[in-house]
């Protein structure tokens, strides 16, 4: 069976970025979305497209087709006041290096990541961590099946569901899941592989 709309894949992958290993999956853990519905960057899907399972491949993504050239106006500085929880300021969060789910205006979420702590100010850079970079990927495809109705309604893993459970938007089932990082990377390039490596669009995946 060939890769196309509607159908759900596994594969293996490794990402390299600046010459060095960024991102991989396992046979063990392999990567799985259903192909045509927003779960990876469009040309990441166009390069797979087609292809079974045994199938290998190998392609490059220029940082415009990836998360974009990286932007100094995405680079913010924040009033302390918004890092406060219950009147506290949340001090443990705020460690430069520390990546921290933000809402937007549309009530999304922004992974930010602190760059300088003053007493009234935090740096923030909302530049998506691979913002400006060149993603070369390669890897193999497992396996290729139809997708279910439920998975095409409610998503491969209930994501489709589950991102309305949360008060806060940010799309995870409990909102803890949220605290200081996303998803097992601690918030690098999020490999995330149920919804935001660095395949995946809007990063870390939260969007």
């Amino acid at each position: 069976m060939k890769i196309e709309n509607k159908k759900v894949v596994e594969l293996i992958y490794e990402l390299i970025v600046d010459g060095e290993l960024a991102d991989k999956t396992t046979k063990e853990r392999p990567l799985d979305f259903i192909q045509g519905m927003g779960y990876l960057l469009p040309l990441f899907e166009a390069n797979i497209e087609g292809k079974e399972p045994g199938d290998s491949f190998a392609f490059t993504l220029e940082p415009e087709n990836g998360y974009g050239l990286w932007k100094e106006e995405m680079v913010i500085d924040l009033p302390m006041e918004a890092f406060e929880v219950e009147g506290k300021v949340a001090e443990d969060l705020l460690k430069v290096g520390n990546i921290i789910p933000l809402m937007n205006p549309m009530g999304g979420v922004v992974p930010g990541k602190v760059l300088e702590v003053t007493e009234a100010t935090v740096k923030m850079d909302l530049n998506h961590p691979m913002a400006g970079k060149v993603l070369n990927f390669s890897g193999e495809i497992l396996t290729v099946r139809d997708a279910t109705e439920k998975e095409l309604t409610e998503g491969l893993h209930g994501e489709f569901v589950q991102k309305h459970e949360c008060s806060c938007g940010c799309g995870h089932d409990h909102c803890s899941d949220c605290e200081g990082s996303c998803g097992e990377h601690d918030g690098e390039c999020c490999g995330d592989h149920e919804g935001g490596c660095c395949g995946h669009e809007g990063g870390c995946s939260c969007e």
